[in-house]
């Protein structure tokens, strides 16, 4: 049985749905993420999980009972938030020992799992220092201290990485993964950041307008999206209007119109006429000089309108003789000048089969 259960969770707001019959399902010692634009309902969804808001309908279920209505101090989950919520009069030590003064336990007791707890988020020798003497790493690993102390079923975390800077936040997310590891509860994360949902998840429901669009682990969102939103949404994706032109009992012929058509496994409830687009990931696009055009089949002329260098890839914009305008990603893996082309060099393009998937309209 899974640890949590939504089941047809609704939240309104007057006219405003935040959150639209959404079901779902945590596995125990799961890293699970909530990913979403601003204003998709994830972050409603996790505060009524923490018992911080009620849903007008639906079951939330921890371990089968239903804890809707139960107070959030109740419940044996915590919430480690942005702002991390230290307290700026308290030491370290104390800011992590509060649950456990608020639950009354023993002096010694509290003392022994502090010690533990700040080891744990390698801060032990940071104990008697205050919040304003800290870095933002190291507040946030107080704060994961605190949500850790009393031992929850549920570590709920909403943006609690999205004050850092871009190393100290890579950082973080090694450490995070970690420390789940270690202590082996389960994380429900909240980000609007697709590659930190990718690089930290073991599973990442997508949501949008209040509702779920897709649930699995990274490489499945990112590699087999299941609309054009989440292609869109997740990383950099090339978008080629198409429709279907023939069907067989395996495959069917897509037309990408100017580009002419190409071939794909079939997909469920895919007819005659569907429209669409294929969707290919930069990294996935293959770019030669046109010297190599002999070897490449089923290639296509184009120029380099534009690129973007930093440092490990090159993003190269290239237009194709039909007037589309297609992204590709290549790696700058060998030394010296990383520079494969410049603009108006004329190429050409192609991508294996394997990599173009359809994407019918909704």
């Amino acid at each position: 049985m899974a640890l949590l259960k939504l089941h047809n969770v609704t939240r309104r707001f007057g006219d405003f749905t935040a959150v639209d019959n959404v079901s779902l399902s945590v596995e125990a010692g799961e890293f699970f993420t909530l990913l979403g634009p601003s204003g998709c309902g994830k972050t409603t969804l996790l505060r009524m999980v923490a018992g911080f808001d009620k849903p007008d309908s639906g079951q939330i279920l921890l371990d089968g009972q239903d804890i809707a209505n139960t107070a959030p101090e109740k419940r044996p989950i915590h919430t480690v938030f942005q702002s991390y919520a230290l307290f700026p009069h308290m030491t370290v030590a104390d800011n992590v020992a509060f649950p456990l003064k608020m639950s009354k336990v023993a002096a010694t007791e509290i003392k022994k799992r502090v010690t533990n707890a700040l080891e744990q988020v390698q801060l032990a020798k940071f104990s008697r220092r205050f919040p304003h003497e800290l870095s933002g790493g190291q507040k946030q690993r107080v704060a994961f201290a605190r949500g850790l102390i009393n031992r929850p079923r549920l570590l709920l975390m909403d943006e609690p990485l999205g004050a850092l800077d871009a190393k100290l936040r890579e950082s973080m997310q090694r450490e995070l993964i970690t420390l789940q590891k270690e202590v082996g509860i389960t994380f429900i994360f909240v980000t609007h950041s697709q590659d930190e949902a990718l690089a930290l998840s073991q599973r990442i429901a997508v949501m949008n307008l209040g509702r779920i669009e897709q649930i699995g682990d990274p490489s499945t969102i990112y590699g087999t999206p299941a609309n054009r939103f989440i292609a869109d949404f997740i990383g950099k994706i090339n978008l080629i209007e198409a429709q279907v032109q023939q069907i067989s009992d395996t495959e069917m012929t897509v037309a990408m119109g100017k580009l002419g058509s190409t071939v794909l496994p079939l997909k469920k409830d895919i007819k005659i006429g569907s429209q669409g687009a294929i969707a290919l990931r930069p990294e996935q696009i293959q770019v030669h000089a046109l010297s190599e055009r002999a070897k490449i089949p089923h290639a296509h002329m184009g120029k380099v309108r534009d690129f973007l260098y930093v440092g490990d890839v090159t993003t190269y914009v290239i237009e194709l003789e039909s007037g589309i305008q297609i992204e590709a990603l290549l790696a700058n893996s060998s030394p010296g000048r990383a520079r494969f082309f410049e603009v108006d060099d004329p190429v050409i393009i192609s991508w294996p089969r394997a990599a173009a998937q359809f994407l019918v309209d909704e």
